[in-house]
């Protein structure tokens, strides 16, 4: 066996720093609780490029007398406890007295600080523990740390860490929470030279929720105060209308430390049972102020995780306190709900089977006749065959005006005869047979038999004609059409092999969920969530990059996490192909200008964030390709629902879009979309048949 050395100062130090210090948050973490226990009520934090290379946080506390200056970086050197039994009763945020002797281990620090009755400040630098500068130097009161080039001394730290973006986003993070915890003190961020995060430091949880999270996620909240076994809960909770896509917005202190707590967590979530909705989270600002002897916070060098010695206890204590305010301050709110269209107008109304034509309109003693449905005339018309090329054909209707012969006619001016052209002869023939028809109580009526004559439709066969196009001939003389070539001819039909497509008839729906169609001797039920689901994808997958934006008039804030802000902000020529319109505001909040029209009413609260979650899990390269979780989430929740009223013309289309499509089988999650059941299947089921 080898033989046992003892460590030196410099291995030994930077394998105790690697448990405290992982990353510039940690770095910010420990030196704002520092600033926090010296009594500043007023911290301002500066990082650049993620806190890789500079870091400052100044603070306008009781400072560090210039003796103890060089003992505080130290390891295990505090102020905040003495002996053993000041371990159960911790009330200060930094008490283990590692975090300045961890920074100095693998960063370059630099500190000015002065104590109010001093006249003088210290200056003080200490690159990786070794001593560079000692000396008096003039500063206002307080402490000013300066951190350079974390981990420069331990290049395999170094390359671990992530995107600056990222990093920014972890430092974010953690003045949010020490800002929320501590409402009484002014914090100001900046990050890359712009300010982010400015607080009252009024002493008001609200004003701190309100500079932190906005007024759309301030004006969603319920007060909390409730008292269990010595145990209180304050606070604020959402409504349950005002639930989040994820748990990012739930922030937990216990003794005014941010913890991550899995029993308060379930408590929360307990509390909201059959309130909020299948899919959504509430958020939270919960302060529990538990008897310092039933907590230990000494579990994790962080100090980020909490054990409490009743587990129960403090469940309790968390879920009637979510409870009660529930039961007693949410009350009912007013909604106005609008029809939802889930399909657009090009899908309702275009439809193979319904064609948009021109139709007859008669005109007799003044008054129009209302329209005729139209029908098609079963005998063929036939063109004269084409010089070369059939020109496109055009169908024209002739709208036809009668005065009648017992009114009195206007005395007009006469007006010169002009010869007709030949194609006007056809017109000016059928106008005197039309004329030369009685009429009576609407309708046609023979001289002869007094019985209704053939209804207009036949009219129709005489007037809608079918006109072709001038073309020219090689010569380029203009070729006008003759009469000759609106004359009927015989001629042999010769039938069509192919069978007549079967088209699907809708019987009805159940349980609005399920569309009960029949198409020949099949019968067919079709869910229609998942087949709407499925079409959407599809349509999205195959058309990402060209799918059109649908603009607001006003741009709708959206509140993300800082980790989802950086995402959306890093990504934001890959969010427009796909039909988004986002800028990025003040953050963490989004402007969201326009969303993909497939996507319809949907809120983009319920979007955004899985879109940035999309672009956070591919953090490598992220491209279209590999969203398909994000486009069957997009094609979920615009799809149609369960218990959703839908008219026949949606169901209409929806059924066209899936009946005979092979592609269509399935939903993006693997349900069957459509099941088949046969006439003789059902014949066999009432013993018709055996």
């Amino acid at each position: 066996m080898p033989k046992i050395n003892v460590l030196s100062r410099d291995v030994s130090e930077l394998i105790a720093a690697g448990e405290v210090i992982d990353r510039p948050a940690s770095i910010v973490k420990e030196l704002l609780e520092n600033a926090i226990d010296a009594e500043a009520n007023v911290i301002s934090v500066e990082i650049k490029n993620g806190g890789r290379t500079y870091i400052r946080i100044t603070d306008n506390g009781v400072g560090i007398a210039s003796e103890d200056v060089p003992t505080a970086f130290l390891r295990h050197a505090t102020s905040k406890i003495r002996e053993k039994n000041d371990l159960n009763a911790i009330g200060t945020l930094g008490f283990r007295g590692e975090a300045l002797a961890s920074v100095c281990a693998v960063a370059k620090v630099s500190v000015l600080t002065k104590r109010k009755e001093d006249k003088l400040g210290t200056r003080y630098e200490i690159n990786g523990s070794q001593e560079e500068a000692y000396e008096p130097a003039g500063c206002p009161d307080g402490t000013t740390f300066i951190i350079r080039d974390i981990f420069y001394n331990v290049p395999a730290r170094l390359k671990f860490l992530k995107k600056d973006i990222s990093e920014s986003a972890k430092v974010s993070e953690i003045v949010t929470k020490l800002a929320l915890s501590h409402p009484e003190i002014s914090f100001k961020y900046i990050r890359d030279n712009k300010p982010e995060l400015v607080t009252a430091g009024d002493g008001k949880l609200f004003s701190s929720v309100y500079s932190v999270f906005g007024r759309e996620f301030a004006n969603g909240l319920l007060p909390v105060e409730h008292t269990h076994n010595g145990i209180r809960v304050s606070g604020y909770i959402c409504k349950p209308l005002c639930g989040k896509p994820n748990r990012k917005f739930q922030r937990f202190f216990v003794n005014g430390r941010y913890v991550q707590s899995d029993i308060c967590v379930k408590a929360l979530e307990e509390g909201y049972t059959n309130t909020i909705m299948v899919g959504k989270f509430p958020s939270c600002v919960l302060f529990l102020d538990v008897p310092p002897e039933i907590v230990d916070v000494n579990v994790h060098p962080t100090k980020i995780e909490v054990r409490f010695s009743d587990n129960a206890l403090v469940r309790e204590a968390v879920y009637f306190a979510v409870k009660n305010t529930l039961m007693t301050k949410d009350t009912p709110t007013q909604m106005l709900l609008e029809p939802k269209r889930n399909f657009s107008d090009k899908e309702l109304y275009v439809d193979h089977d319904i064609v948009k034509s021109e139709q007859l309109k008669f005109s007799f003693g003044g008054q129009s006749s209302t329209k005729a449905p139209e029908i098609k005339s079963a005998e063929p018309v036939i063109t004269p065959p084409p010089l070369r090329e059939q020109p496109p054909k055009r169908n024209y209707s002739v709208i036809i005006e009668n005065t009648g012969e017992d009114e009195p006619q206007e005395t007009k001016p006469p007006v010169k005869q002009q010869k007709p052209k030949p194609q006007e002869d056809l017109f000016l023939k059928t106008l005197e047979d039309i004329n030369s028809v009685p009429y009576k109580d609407n309708a046609f009526i023979d001289k002869k038999s007094e019985e209704p004559a053939p209804p207009p439709q036949e009219i129709r066969q005489e007037t809608e004609l079918e006109i072709q196009e001038p073309v020219f001939d090689d010569e380029k003389e203009y070729q006008f059409i003759s009469k000759q070539s609106f004359e009927k001819k015989e001629v042999e039909i010769v039938p069509e092999d192919t069978p007549e497509e079967i088209k699907p008839v809708i019987i009805g729906e159940v349980f609005k969920t399920y569309i009960i169609i029949q198409a020949g001797d099949d019968m067919y039920m079709i869910d229609k969530h998942a087949a709407h689901e499925r079409v959407l994808f599809e349509k999205i997958r195959h058309k990402a990059d060209e799918l059109e934006p649908q603009l607001f008039l006003e741009p709708i804030m959206v509140l993300l996490s800082y980790d989802e802000y950086d995402a959306i902000a890093e990504n934001t020529e890959k969010i427009r192909s796909l039909g988004f319109e986002i800028e990025c505001d003040v953050a963490p909040t989004v402007a969201v200008k326009g969303m993909p029209m497939i996507l319809g009413d949907m809120n983009p609260a319920d979007m955004i964030p899985e879109l940035a979650r999309n672009f956070i899990d591919c953090k490598a390269d992220p491209k279209l390709e590999i969203f398909d979780e994000m486009f069957h989430s997009m094609a979920c929740k615009a799809a149609v629902k369960a218990n959703d009223d839908n008219d026949i013309l949606e169901l209409q289309s929806l059924v066209n879009a899936v009946y005979g499509n092979s592609d269509i089988r399935y939903c993006p999650h693997g349900r069957p979309v459509m099941i088949k059941l046969s006439k003789r299947d059902i014949e066999k089921q009432f013993r018709r048949i055996v």
